[in-house]
């Protein structure tokens, strides 16, 4: 049964159930007239009439209304409504402060307080001194109050002169804790200047310890080299002699007698040479000299003895003591390399996006091939399947992510159109989502948490290109575009400098952040799980923690962030804020995309060799 409503008790009531909308039951907020003369809030119709493109039915009467070509905000305002509201909240406004410009009794709340009672101390009303002050001494509030101003005023200074003995200690606070920053940054600065000393007299060092051991390699290479050159003389003349001798045995004529004359004298000659004496050479060996870096840590501050003057061995006693003692030289990790050029199973042509399951199967999009292949960690071949758009349109295969459910989502192309497509771990196609044929490459990346799917898109010629990125849903429909251009003039000012010009790959973090290489300003962008910026790193360069036409990007359990550094031919290592770690490989390679196993092992494209890498 439907509930009973309260009839309406005054006047008043009634008019604010007349200016309440029956469709969210509160009151009208931009009140919108049906031509049926029903009022509804312009929000509530906007929801109403969603889907809906000519016609839509009055809540109320159900007539039919129809919808204006710009929308329910084109329908007439209500404005004797819009009034109503406004002399109600008016009135309410001057009611509520007559009532709070008066002093009520707490005891009796409708009766004004209009006397105090010396006796009691309390301010009284009517009520209050017919019932317990009628025999006591009262007098006026106002003469109360002037009685009550001198020792007042006493507690009033004496508590100003406390505020200021407080702010002055609160300043004196303030500077101290300005000495410390200062004093702490000037040692922050000498620790910096001391250690970057350091690290150039280590630097040069091993330059020169390079140098000796390339020295002495070249002399030991002199020297066995000239012994090959000896013995191999003395070789090729005894294997001549005893292959003329073999000859002439088998003839058997008279200049076989003259044999073992000649053969005789030449193994006269070699008969001390049958056992050569071993080659002397130099090895090269590191000779250590311990000398621990003074630094001394105090509680509160941080002393830096001598840091630019400390004495540095000039050469280790062996390479575990050098990467025990300082890690001075970054090592180049060991890879597994599986692929190569070719279209056979197990072959590529141009790799261009990589992802891994978390059981370790390695997902590669084979572009060129229009096919993605399945692997092992260890590069066994497991499966492929056509990169195809439901329907069977082969299409060229730009990157591949996985999301949580094992799917796999693949943007790529065709001549004609761009899709997002998903996929099984098997290779059925599941659904596509058409995209804006841009000519420009795509990225895919998947947010496990929110189950969103991240497409990066370039539109543009190449003289002015802009990039956006796309976030879908599952099922196609979009839930919002990041870091494209803003339609309000003074935020596209503000976020000019927030723009992407070409982002190509891209990655979600554990916490949820968006990552994205831009290719077009060689440079990461950086925006967190709602898309709002956050920040970017990298700049135009080869130099450490410079970048030149970012492609892959992904990040690791602690939030480090791996970026191929294409244009340098190298996979670059960032802390989760953009600060330049270290180059996890500098080898001759032509690294594209990367991705990151739940193991820590990095997986690497390299289309130079069209291979898969392992780390």
């Amino acid at each position: 049964m439907a509930a009973v409503q309260a009839v309406p008790s005054s006047l008043g009531e009634q008019i604010r159930e007349e200016l309440t909308c029956s469709i969210c039951l509160g009151p009208f907020t931009r009140p919108k007239v049906l031509p049926c003369q029903h009022t509804f809030c312009q929000d509530c119709l906007q929801k109403l009439t969603e889907g809906e493109t000519t016609f839509f039915k009055c809540p109320v009467c159900r007539q039919w209304v129809r919808k204006p070509p710009k929308g329910v905000q084109d329908l007439p305002n209500n404005r004797l409504v819009s009034s109503l509201q406004t002399r109600i909240r008016r009135q309410a406004t001057a009611l509520k402060k007559k009532e709070e410009s008066k002093d009520l009794c707490v005891l009796h709340l409708s009766e004004e307080i209009k006397l105090y009672c010396q006796q009691c101390d309390v301010p009284v009303c009517n009520e209050c001194l017919d019932q317990k002050h009628s025999d006591h001494r009262t007098i006026s509030l106002k003469k109360a109050v002037q009685e009550r101003k001198t020792p007042v005023q006493a507690l009033i200074d004496e508590g100003r002169n406390n505020l200021v003995t407080y702010c002055t200690f609160v300043k004196s606070l303030r500077d101290k804790e300005k000495t410390l920053k200062e004093q702490k940054q000037q040692t922050k600065d000498s620790i910096i200047a001391a250690y970057s000393q350091m690290m150039q007299k280590l630097a040069d060092s091993r330059d020169h310890l390079l140098s000796e051991v390339e020295e002495n390699d070249k002399e030991n290479m002199e020297i066995i080299q000239k012994e090959r050159d000896r013995v191999l003389l003395d070789v090729s003349e005894l294997s001549a002699a005893c292959d003329r001798a073999d000859e002439e045995m088998d003839r058997g004529c008279v200049v076989f007698l003259h044999q073992e004359t000649i053969l005789t004298g030449v193994m006269a000659k070699h008969r001390g040479k049958a056992a050569p004496t071993p080659v002397q050479t130099q090895p090269a060996v590191f000779h250590p000299t311990d000398t621990p870096v003074p630094v001394v840590l105090l509680l509160g501050h941080v002393t830096v003895q001598s840091l630019a003057n400390a004495q540095f061995p000039e050469a280790p006693a062996s390479t575990n003591d050098v990467e025990e003692a300082m890690h001075v030289c970054d090592h180049q990790p060991q890879a597994v390399t599986f692929g190569g050029q070719g279209t056979r199973v197990g072959k590529f042509q141009f790799p261009a996006g990589i992802t891994v399951s978390e059981e370790g199967e390695i997902f590669v999009a084979d572009r060129w091939n229009k096919r993605i292949q399945v692997f092992t960690l260890q590069g066994t071949f497991v499966h492929q399947f056509p990169a195809a758009v439901p329907g069977g349109q082969a299409m060229e295969p730009n990157d591949v992510a996985i999301d949580g459910k094992g799917n796999l989502w693949v943007v790529g192309e065709t001549e004609q159109a761009e899709f997002a497509v998903q996929y099984t771990k098997q290779g059925r196609a599941v659904m596509k989502v058409d995209l804006q044929k841009s000519g420009w490459v795509r990225g895919v990346a998947v947010d496990t948490r929110r189950n969103h799917v991240l497409v990066t898109q370039t539109t543009g010629d190449w003289d002015n290109p802009h990039g956006e990125v796309l976030v879908f849903r599952p099922d196609g429909t979009l839930v919002r575009t990041v870091g494209g251009k803003k339609k309000n003039p003074v935020a596209s000012l503000v976020s000019r400098q927030q723009r992407m010009k070409h982002p190509w790959y891209i990655t979600v973090d554990g916490e949820g952040n968006i990552l994205v290489s831009d290719c077009g300003r060689h440079c990461i962008h950086v925006f967190n799980k709602d898309g709002q910026f956050l920040y970017k790193f990298g700049c135009e360069g080869s130099g450490e923690g410079q970048l030149q036409g970012p492609m892959g990007i992904c990040t690791d359990r602690a939030g480090n962030i791996i970026v191929v550094n294409s244009g340098n031919g190298r996979v670059e290592l960032f802390n989760k804020t953009g600060i330049f770690l270290k180059h996890i490989t500098t080898d001759q390679w032509q690294p594209e995309a990367v991705a990151m196993t739940t193991k820590g092992q990095l997986l690497v494209t390299d289309l130079r060799t069209h291979a898969i890498h392992v780390i």
